[in-house]
């Protein structure tokens, strides 16, 4: 099947590559880094938008097979599902968040180590190797699942044999039963 058409996931093109480019931009001493949380499936949709409004973003795409309608398609779908990552001024900030498609923003303390890390993840993708998606779920963590089947399953993270499970609590009984679970299917509970 076709490979659906690469949306765009970074502007300008060497907003990693260059700390040069960082301060030549207008404002330089003004501009941050922020990682955008959007809202769901709102990665791309963030991406045109900001490409359209020139707003400095990064949204780590990566080539995957997907089963649609029971036909294999293969796309690009975001690395870190929900997460995009801006660089600019507080009134481009202000620009982004008038697109509506953003839930939460997160302020970013070391914004040296932010873009030498996706510089790493970038090269990574341009590797063309398989990447598996890791998470800092640690044993114990309450998470619920956020896609699939079982969407919207609450229960605790617990590890067996190296292999993350999460397990369902009947707290009454004092009894429960897991299923082994990937990783990046689950979402942390607040």
């Amino acid at each position: 099947m076709p490979i659906l058409a690469t949306e765009p996931n970074l502007f300008p093109a060497d907003l990693l590559r260059c700390s040069d480019l960082l301060h030549s931009l207008p404002n330089a001493g003004n501009t941050s880094w922020w990682v955008f949380y959007t809202r769901a499936r709102q990665e791309k949709s963030l991406a045109r938008d900001l490409l359209q409004r020139e707003i400095a973003f990064y949204l780590p795409l990566v080539r995957r097979r997907l089963l649609i309608r029971g036909r294999p398609v293969h796309s690009h779908v975001p690395l870190f599902t929900g997460y995009v990552f801006v660089h600019g001024t507080n009134e481009d900030r202000l620009r982004a968040l008038m697109t509506n498609r953003v839930a939460h923003v997160l302020p970013v303390g070391d914004t040296d180590q932010l873009r030498l890390d996706l510089q790493n993840i970038q090269m990574l993708i341009d590797s063309g190797a398989p990447l598996t998606i890791e998470s800092r779920l640690e044993p114990g963590d309450r998470v619920r699942i956020r896609a699939g089947a079982l969407a919207g399953l609450e229960g605790t993270v617990v590890r067996r044999k190296n292999v993350a499970r999460l397990l369902v609590w009947v707290k009454m009984l004092h009894q429960g039963a897991s299923l082994e679970i990937d990783d990046f299917l689950l979402e942390t509970l607040d």
